[in-house]
């Protein structure tokens, strides 16, 4: 199988020496990747932890990226810095460099270069400072973008979902403002999420007959009306149309009790309907070794589920367990792929 594609993320966060750390410290259980980004930032970013500089291939040419044989040489897909990195200290001039490794990331993973695409972190503002690219919030939505024209025959996304090793949780709104939540919570958007989850579930991480539990919006899933409408017009009509259609999913459950131990031994993914409701639980169960996934889209893409890290970078303190986890993730999601 071909290996992945790791873009570089924020030259001044945490991402160059978590690829650095996981590249000195890979297992044979380790998947294939290449890099795309400043080679020399990546060397820079292994001596500032007291990590081995990793030797080098440098690629350029489509078979030169996509035939990763030598196990002793990571191979970079090179792309420049404007300016050299400081730790903790973004710089908008490399902002066009870090957009271009995930565009170059995006073409391979659907040219079939490579099997999927890992990117390590950004700044969200990143992707509203690159003029045509003005408006993003973030690489889900970016992503989505540039996938847009590719055929796909499964429900298109995208939904964001937080996976970890015993709680998967997707988004029926993203990176909306709560107070905007409300309005943007309609039965055809549950509907969409819904059969992306439900579709990805079978095919992507290999449930046959997946289960899904839905999130009410307001306390108590509502009381009935009594405490908010969404659920009886809007909420539980989507559950309904869902299960016409053969899906497997619950009416609205009240969130304040869909987390704990005994909850979570009913479904397989939780849909959660606005971005703290779903990432409070999903973190604080697995903070170090959940992973971002983006669901409905022609190719794979999954991130550690973590920022920047400004404040750390460069101090040799940044956990690579999310990391690793996201490579591990898109490696078994593309083999799912592969075979069907």
């Amino acid at each position: 199988m071909r290996p992945l594609a790791v873009t570089m993320g924020d030259p001044a966060g945490i991402g160059l020496e978590l690829a650095a750390r996981v590249w000195a410290e890979r297992t044979a259980d380790t998947p294939p990747f290449v890099f795309i980004g400043d080679p020399d930032a990546l060397l820079r970013a292994a001596r500032r932890v007291r990590l081995p500089e990793p030797k080098l291939a440098l690629a350029t040419r489509r078979e030169e990226i996509a035939a990763v044989t030598d196990s002793t040489r990571l191979t970079v897909v090179p792309l420049s810095l404007e300016l050299e990195e400081t730790p903790g200290e973004p710089e908008s001039l490399n902002a066009k460099t870090v957009v271009d490794a995930i565009d170059a990331g995006i073409q391979m993973a659907l040219g079939g270069v490579v099997s999927a695409l890992v990117t390590l972190p950004i700044a969200k503002s990143i992707l509203q400072s690159t003029g045509p690219d003005i408006g993003f919030s973030g690489h889900t939505e970016f992503i989505a973008y540039r996938t847009l024209e590719t055929e796909w025959s499964r429900t298109r996304g995208p939904v964001m979902m937080l996976a970890g090793p015993s709680l998967k949780v997707a988004l029926a709104t993203i990176h909306t403002p709560l107070a905007r939540v409300a309005s943007q919570i309609t039965q055809e958007r549950i509907v969409q999420v819904g059969r992306v989850v439900g579709e990805a579930l079978q095919h992507d991480f290999g449930i046959a007959t997946p289960r899904i539990a839905l999130c009410g919006l307001n306390p108590h899933a509502g009381e009935g009306g009594l405490i908010g409408r969404e659920e009886v017009e809007i909420i539980n009509p989507a559950a309904a149309q869902l299960r016409a259609e053969g899906w497997t999913v619950s009416d609205a459950s009240s969130a304040d009790a869909l987390f704990h131990g005994g909850a979570r031994q009913h479904y397989d993914a939780a849909i959660a309907l606005y971005h703290d409701q779903g990432l409070i639980p999903i973190k604080t169960l697995h903070f170090w070794d959940a992973v971002n996934v983006t669901l409905g889209l022609p190719i794979v893409r999954t991130s550690p589920d973590h920022g920047t890290g400004f404040d750390i970078a460069g101090k040799g303190l940044a956990r690579p367990d999310s990391f690793r986890a996201a490579l591990k993730l898109a490696w078994e999601m593309a083999k799912r792929r592969a075979a069907s």
